[in-house]
């Protein structure tokens, strides 16, 4: 005939912790030490110890208490679901965890007999425990902080165009090309001034008389 029995154990964490830990696979492996899958969701399959234990959740109160459907290996086909409720209560030392294993096959004692202590209630103290002595990860220093350069400005710079700089240099050579140009059209326009007003002058000079032939004095 099917029996329940009741278990507590005070576990070095809050009940909050606690109840994560219970409802997530890699927690709750890394917690007991055999390959979890578990769920938040209520309906949910979930599965301990490597397959060893299957079951369902029923009934889930984030901090405060989880119900499941419990079934082992061991049950036989005749043998219907237990449930376990975890209830969680922190206290002064952390948190008070009572576990009710009820619907229990009355010849599977083990689990009232060491099975609970030895295979979660043991080790979630020894987990939380270490978890407790984790260093928490060290902040920067505001000091520190990555502070502005005055070479910023130079690599903005660095970022303008290729074209818009081939630009400026152009604009700023035709600049300088500009008066040169000017100098060499006045020096030019000069020098056909000057050759127009020499032939007009040699078109103007009278030509040179010969002297008559036969007379004398």
């Amino acid at each position: 005939m099917p029996y329940t029995f009741t278990l507590t154990k005070t576990i070095p964490a809050t009940a909050q912790e606690i109840y994560e830990a219970w409802l997530d696979s890699l927690s709750h492996s890394e917690m007991t030490g055999g390959t979890a899958k578990m769920s938040d969701q209520i309906g949910d399959e979930v599965s301990a110890w490597d397959d060893y234990i299957s079951g369902r959740n029923l009934e889930l109160v984030p901090g405060e208490r989880i119900v499941q459907t419990w079934r082992t290996s061991e049950f036989g086909d005749e043998d219907e679901d237990s449930i376990i409720t975890v209830t969680l209560e922190e206290t002064d030392e952390g948190t008070l965890l009572t576990l009710e294993h009820s619907n229990v096959p009355d010849e599977q004692r083990s689990y009232e007999e060491g099975g609970w202590q030895e295979n979660y209630f043991e080790p979630m103290v020894a987990y939380f425990t270490e978890r407790a002595r984790e260093p928490a990860a060290p902040e920067m220093p505001e000091a520190e902080a990555p502070q502005p350069t005055a070479k910023a400005p130079k690599r903005a710079a660095k970022s303008t165009p290729k074209r818009a700089r081939k630009a400026k240099r152009a604009a700023a050579k035709s600049k300088r090309a500009a008066p040169r140009a000017k100098v060499s059209v006045k020096r030019k326009a000069k020098t056909r001034r000057a050759g127009a007003a020499s032939k007009m002058r040699a078109r103007r000079k009278p030509a040179a008389r010969k002297p008559a032939r036969g007379k004398r004095r």
